[in-house]
C-alpha cells in the first residue's frame, strides 16, 4: 500500500510539474499611452489587453512592464524582456526586432481649434503652418522628409499634453495625434471648456496606421513566440472578441469621426 502511494505521489508531482512548465509568462515592456496601454486602467489598455488575450489563446500568459517608451525599446531591443508592445512600424526603428502582425489600427487625424477655419488634402497643404510633433514618433516617412527638407515646419515637443497645450495656447497651428489618445487626454487633462475649443479634421493622417507587438532578434525563442503570438492574434479576431475590444471610446471634445481611408 505505501509503495503505491509514493508511486501515485510521484505521478500526481510529475502532472503538476509537466503542467506548470507548459505555461509560459512572458515579461513585455511598454509605456504609458491611454487608452492603449495604461497602468491605471483594469485591462491596462485596449493594445496591452488584445496582446494580453491573443497570448491566453496560444497558452501564454504575459506581465507588463511599464516604462519610458525609448528604455522599452531598447532594452527589449538587447534582450532585457520578452517583447514590448505597441509600436508603429518604422524601418529605422524596426532594426533588431522581430514585427508582429497588426494589433490593431490607430486613427490619426489632424488636431486644430474651432476658433479656425482648416482643411487639408495632402502634407503640402500644411506649408506654412506651425505642427506640433513628438520627436520619437513614427507619423509617417513622407512627413519626416518634408520636415527635413524644410518644407514643414515641425514644433517639438516631449509629449502630446504639451502639444495640446500649445495647440490650445496658439503657440501651435495643428497637431497630429490619434483620435483615442486625443480624447483621453482631453477628457482626463483638460477641462470641459478646453476640450470643446479642439476639432479633429476627419481626413485620416496616416491612412494605415498599424501597431505591433516587437521581439528581439537576440532571443532564441522569439521566432517561435511570435508565431504563437500570431496564430493567437488570428483566433482572436476569429472569435468575436476582438471587435469588441475595439469598441469606440468614449470622447469629451467634439472631435469628428476618421473617414475610411482618409
Amino acid at each position: 500500500m505505501r509503495r503505491h502511494l509514493c508511486l501515485l505521489w510521484g505521478l500526481l508531482l510529475a502532472c503538476v510539474g509537466g503542467a506548470s512548465a507548459q505555461t509560459e509568462t512572458l515579461r513585455i515592456a511598454t509605456g504609458e499611452l491611454p487608452p492603449y496601454a495604461s497602468s491605471a486602467r483594469a485591462d491596462q489598455g485596449m493594445s496591452l489587453h488584445i496582446v494580453r488575450q491573443a497570448f491566453a489563446k496560444a497558452g501564454v500568459q504575459v506581465e507588463y512592464v511599464f516604462l519610458p517608451w525609448t528604455r522599452a525599446l531598447v532594452e527589449t531591443r538587447d534582450g532585457k524582456w520578452d517583447a514590448t508592445a505597441a509600436w508603429g512600424r518604422n524601418a529605422e526603428r524596426d532594426k533588431g526586432f522581430l514585427v508582429s502582425d497588426n494589433v490593431l489600427t490607430e486613427q490619426w487625424q489632424i488636431l486644430y481649434r474651432s476658433d479656425r477655419n482648416f482643411t487639408w488634402s495632402s502634407l503640402q497643404d500644411l506649408a506654412g503652418l506651425r505642427i506640433g510633433v513628438v520627436a520619437d514618433y513614427s507619423y509617417t516617412p513622407a512627413f519626416w522628409r518634408m520636415v527635413k527638407d524644410g518644407t514643414l515646419r515641425a514644433d517639438v515637443a516631449p509629449d502630446d499634453v504639451s502639444n495640446l497645450n500649445k495647440l490650445l495656447a496658439g503657440r501651435v497651428d495643428v497637431v497630429p495625434l490619434d483620435r483615442n489618445v486625443a480624447c483621453d487626454l482631453l477628457g482626463a487633462k483638460f477641462t470641459g471648456e478646453q476640450a470643446r475649443r479642439v476639432r479633429a479634421h476627419p481626413k485620416l493622417f496616416v491612412p494605415d496606421f498599424t501597431t505591433h507587438l516587437m521581439m528581439s532578434e537576440k532571443l532564441p525563442a522569439s521566432a517561435k513566440r511570435m508565431e504563437a503570438f500570431n496564430r493567437g492574434l488570428k483566433a482572436l479576431r476569429q472569435s468575436g472578441e476582438y471587435g469588441k475590444i475595439l469598441q469606440q471610446q468614449p470622447c469629451a471634445a467634439d472631435l469628428a469621426q476618421a473617414l475610411p481611408g482618409g
